[in-house]
């Protein structure tokens, strides 16, 4: 499987889940690591762009294409599964406690879940601390100019 992440170009490579680490996000608490990828590029973006305006816009992102093989464990999660206020924004401690827990549980490399911003689509989360994250590799790194049209 291939997928896709949108990132500032000092902090493409190695892949890390330090940066989610700091601050916390969606599906994981302070302190946990995760890195957030999107199963296609238009997902990687719009995952992005929902927090920019044209004026904060920063000029310096690649997309980074990344490789999971077939033989990495992971598990896809739907809508039902998910706490009844998964979409909520900000988002609520139900859902980093969800994250944390498949994280923790060390079972799954890989947890597809459904995106709030595309519905339909799935963000793709790599546990960097799970035994199959070694088999994970990045294949590609490209410049990714924003197209300024998206922003108002």
């Amino acid at each position: 499987m291939e997928v896709y992440r949108l990132s500032r170009e000092k902090y493409a490579s190695p892949l890390s889940g330090k940066g989610a680490a700091i601050k916390g996000a969606r599906w994981n608490s302070t302190g946990i690591e995760l890195i957030y990828t999107a199963e296609n590029r238009s997902l990687a973006m719009a995952e992005v762009a929902v927090h920019f305006t044209l004026a904060t816009l920063p000029d310096d992102y690649v997309m980074i294409s990344i490789n999971i093989p077939d033989e990495v464990a992971f598990t896809q999660v739907q809508e039902s599964d998910l706490p009844p206020n998964w979409k909520d924004f900000p988002h609520p401690a139900s859902t980093q406690k969800f994250g944390d827990d498949i994280v923790l549980e060390n079972k799954y490399c890989v947890l597809m879940i459904p995106s709030v911003v595309t519905q339909g689509d799935f963000n793709v989360l790599i546990n960097p601390n799970h035994k199959d994250f070694v088999k994970i590799a990045i294949t590609a790194i490209e410049k990714f100019p924003f197209d300024k049209r998206i922003f108002k």
